[in-house]
């Protein structure tokens, strides 16, 4: 379950129209090729959860986006809209449903070259369909 999620979560991502605009890459993992902004599952780790009859799995994922800015308010504004668009995820996909969205923590930091990076964790919880 827990690749099916990712695949359906990046996709989820990508598939917003304000980001096409603002970043240049969203993926499984950080693009080779692609210049800053850019999105990425940094991670992600899985654990047996489930209900009586239903088999699950608790995901644990960080996301980390990648931004050459001199603006942090740029950045933050950006983070905000990854962040809404994570917690809108809709919770019936195919051969699951994400039965819980939650904001674990974020660390940001600034690195030479002006690179601003910012790793966001997650923890779903989600049951087989």
């Amino acid at each position: 379950m827990e690749m099916l999620f990712r695949r359906d979560l990046v996709a989820w991502l990508a598939a917003d129209p304000d980001f096409a605009t603002g970043l240049n890459s969203v993926g499984e993992e950080a693009p080779v090729a692609a210049s800053p902004p850019h999105l990425a599952i940094a991670a992600s780790a899985s654990s047996d959860w489930g209900a009586k009859g239903a088999p699950g799995r608790e995901i644990r994922l960080a996301l980390q986006l990648t931004a050459r800015e001199d603006d942090a308010g740029a950045v933050a504004t950006l983070v905000d809209a990854i962040e809404r668009r994570v917690a809108t995820m809709p919770a019936a996909q195919g051969g699951y449903r994400v039965v819980v969205t939650q904001f674990l923590r974020s660390r940001a930091e600034r690195r030479a070259g002006n690179v601003r990076m910012v790793l966001s964790e997650y923890r779903f919880l989600i049951l087989a369909t």
